[in-house]
């Protein structure tokens, strides 16, 4: 379960790291002393990690797997700071992402206000905060922008490189843009493979996990990355999620039961559970 308008207070206080920290620990708290991060190794409560002072966020991550956090979530977004924004994938994040690979932990990283409702605003003429139920249409058409950037950075600033056991899930972005960021980023290797140790695309494929919305087809995804790297998710009752959750498996019956239990649940667990 992901606390995700949460990541609201990131953006909104992007000019104070310092308070961001003491908000995502005060939003922690509540989440486990309400919700508890491990309810009997089935349901995970996702605490936030803001990643600005990267000693602070190591520290909140290590709060959180003691209380038996199996999950994080990481805003797809650059991360503020006090020099200014940086992508969340540059070496000076790796003392946070060895923990995270030392815990075992899975990262989440869920649709989000990323930040990028300042460029709809240049293009709109008028100066508005991201509004997650306000229809926009220019936010519509980018609005998976800043997931597809989360990804790219991924490789292109190489964290996933640097870290092979990272485990790393797109939740509630739907899969399409998977497509045309795969094609773009063929076309930058083939421009420039001196920046990358080896396929970005590939890499991409191999070590990313992606949360399907059940409108979209399935089987062009697992057609792309594979059935093992295929989740499922229900954000019910949000509008994105379906009025029976469940139902989302008709959208698998022409796969092979094993097939439909590993994303219906075996993949997830796969990637949570100890």
């Amino acid at each position: 379960m992901f606390p995700t308008l949460a990541s609201l207070l990131e953006e909104r206080l992007r000019d104070d790291p310092v308070t961001i920290h003491v908000i995502v620990h005060a939003l922690n708290q509540w989440l486990d002393e309400v919700w508890g991060f491990n309810y009997k190794n089935r349901i995970f409560t996702t605490p936030v990690i803001t990643l600005p002072i990267v000693e602070k966020a190591i520290e909140e991550l290590e709060w959180c797997v003691k209380r038996g956090a199996r999950a994080i979530l990481i805003r797809p977004a650059p991360v503020p700071g006090f020099r200014g924004p940086r992508s969340f994938a540059l070496p000076e994040f790796d003392p946070f992402w060895e923990r995270v690979v030392e815990y075992d932990v899975f990262v989440g990283m869920h649709s989000s206000d990323s930040g990028y409702s300042r460029y709809t605003s240049e293009w709109d003429g008028v100066e508005k905060e991201m509004r997650p139920f306000e229809t926009n249409p220019m936010a519509i058409l980018n609005e998976w922008r800043p997931i597809q950037d989360a990804v790219a950075s991924w490789v292109i600033h190489g964290a996933l490189y640097r870290h092979p056991k990272l485990k790393v899930g797109i939740v509630e972005a739907g899969s399409k843009w998977m497509f045309p960021l795969l094609d773009n980023m063929a076309e930058v290797y083939k421009k420039a493979p001196e920046c990358f140790p080896s396929d970005p695309v590939e890499m991409i494929k191999n070590r990313i996990y992606v949360s399907p919305f059940y409108e979209e087809g399935i089987d062009e995804l697992i057609n792309l990355v594979g059935v093992d790297h295929v989740l499922y998710g229900s954000d019910w009752p949000h509008p994105e999620g379906l009025a029976e959750p469940t139902h989302y498996v008709t959208a698998l019956e022409h796969l092979s039961v094993e097939d439909q239990a590993k994303i219906m649940g075996g993949n997830l667990s796969r990637l949570v559970t100890v």
